[in-house]
């Protein structure tokens, strides 16, 4: 029969993170808790008035190996594992001089803290805590009858427990809390062990966990039907959109954060002053220049139909004069690495706008992390689309050559193509997109869409002709036939970039000779499903 209310006579008490320490004194003092303990812990409660019992007084088997064996002793996982309700259990207790342990407050020795500031291999291993983790499962395992607490922001609903009942744990208290338990040693495990396997450059492990600390639940996912939360990456190297400070406006939506993520990752592309305008995950305008206003400008002209209720992402500091701007169309987000106040100020005049404030935008240090798709069985994993395409490595294969603005729009647009759903096509002139044709089953009809949006939004601008009149165009996989290119030639394209490599490939030469458009292979093709 399950054992439901348990009374805490004896805590064994481990912490290498000190938060809320007064809360365990109050605990142990109020319902008059004896103290098993180690170390610093031990020396921490008795500097508050905490009576004391060090573990190897308790088990007479002093600490040894450094520090290394504390309490792997049969005296306190005795205490631990053993079942009241189970006659043969007590007796064996009895006969080997063993208390039971009802309240186990124990966390981890900073592992993660370790690898953050870049210690050495050998003290990380020094880092990896291996009687914290047996103590917890321990617990956890036997929770009919130990309460196991692994973080200090449960202390206040442990009071609050044990308030109610009268110093005692119900069983379903304790239930939860072994759930939790399990959950952070299989979170440290996984830490250690993505570490260990980068020490030996094991890049495709026969087993694989993820590991993440939930950020936000959210209010649903995709669909309102759906529930859902994010979840922050350890890696500490990392920057995003989760480690983003929202300024103003209520928290981000899933669609929010999936979208802000896109135009992270896009507008970390460049070095120059950018401006990327995304919705439903997909760029509908982008453009660089000196002048941060003209690339607002030039974005924006691109798609302004669809830039309404987009998100929006800077790579400087948004200033007053930017602000007015973006002020002037409804957006749900705006991303940037600054605000002046005079731009906080207009912002703050639209309560629905989210305004987020991200770590500073650089993708000059590229740190090795995976993508992971979900299967309805399984899941795929893979590198990141890190490759940057080097100028010196464009193979022009036409008679006829780019000239350098040609090439530096190229560059632009082929960077652009990278953060567009296939099959995908961008028009840029200028440093600037002017149509893009995105996620469609086959790259003539993003080629033509691409076209369709560019005069329309010339239309739109009151321009006399259309923005895609001596344009470049990036493709982010080759052209199996010469269609796409026919169709770009008819909107106004002069010069085109994409991977090459079709079986095809002489066919399109021959076809963008005739049309006396250049062309450049790179060798790098960006799928983004």
């Amino acid at each position: 029969m399950l054992s439901d209310l348990i009374t805490i006579k004896r805590a064994l008490i481990s912490l290498s993170d000190k938060a809320n320490i007064a809360l365990i004194v109050d605990i142990i003092v109020k319902y008059n808790i004896e103290v098993l303990s180690t170390g610093g812990t031990a020396k921490l409660l008795r500097e508050h008035n905490i009576n004391v019992k060090d573990v190897s007084d308790y088990t007479n088997f002093p600490e040894m190996l450094n520090g290394r064996v504390k309490t792997l002793h049969p005296k306190i996982h005795g205490g631990l594992l053993g079942k009241y309700n189970l006659t043969s259990h007590k007796n064996e207790m009895k006969q080997h001089n063993i208390e039971p342990i009802n309240l186990v407050i124990v966390n981890l020795y900073p592992f993660s803290e370790a690898v953050k500031n870049n210690l050495s291999f050998d003290e990380c291993i020094e880092n990896i805590d291996i009687g914290g983790p047996s103590m917890i499962r321990s617990s956890a395992k036997n929770h009919e009858n130990v309460c196991v607490i692994t973080s200090p922001n449960d202390y206040s609903e442990l009071i609050q427990i044990l308030d109610k009942n009268n110093g005692a744990t119900k069983f379903k208290d304790r239930k939860l809390f072994a759930a939790k338990a399990y959950a952070k040693t299989a979170y440290y495990d996984s830490l250690i062990s993505q570490w260990f396997n980068e020490q030996v450059n094991i890049k495709w492990p026969e087993t694989i966990t993820i590991a993440g600390t939930l950020a936000n639940k959210l209010r649903y996912g995709e669909n309102p039907h759906q529930e859902s939360a994010v979840y922050k990456n350890p890696n500490h190297n990392l920057n995003g959109i989760v480690n983003s400070e929202l300024l103003q406006g209520k928290p981000l939506s899933y669609n929010n954060i999936n979208d802000s993520d896109a135009a992270f990752e896009l507008i970390k592309e460049f070095k120059s002053p950018t401006i990327a305008i995304i919705k439903h995950a997909n760029p509908c305008g982008v453009a660089s220049n000196k002048l941060i206003l003209a690339a607002w400008k030039d974005a924006l002209r691109t798609d302004p139909q669809s830039a309404f209720g987009g998100i929006v992402a800077c790579n400087r500091e948004i200033t007053k004069e930017l602000a007015e701007k973006m002020h002037e169309i409804f957006l749900e987000v705006i991303l940037a690495p600054g605000f002046t106040k005079e731009a906080l100020k207009i912002f703050a005049s639209k309560k629905n706008l989210r305004v987020l404030k991200t770590s500073k935008v650089d993708n000059q240090t590229i740190v090795e992390h995976k993508i992971i798709k979900d299967l309805s069985d399984g899941f795929l994993v893979q590198d990141r689309d890190t490759e940057v395409l080097n100028i010196n490595n464009l193979n022009t294969v036409t008679i006829k050559k780019p000239n350098e603005a040609e090439i530096k729009d190229l560059i632009f647009a082929f960077k652009v193509a990278k953060h567009v759903k296939s099959n995908a096509i961008i028009y840029a002139k200028n440093n600037a997109t002017v149509g893009i044709g995105a996620g469609q089953m086959s790259r003539i009809d993003s080629s033509q869409i691409a076209a369709i949006k560019s005069e329309k939004a010339s239309k739109l601008a009151g321009l006399k002709s259309n923005m895609a009149e001596g344009s470049v165009l990036a493709s982010d996989a080759f052209f199996p036939f010469a269609d796409g290119l026919i169709a770009a030639a008819e909107a106004g394209v002069t010069c085109i970039i994409q991977p090459g490599g079709s079986i095809k490939d002489n066919e399109v030469i021959e076809a963008a000779n005739k049309l006396g458009l250049s062309m450049v292979f790179t060798g790098i093709r960006h799928f983004r499903h």
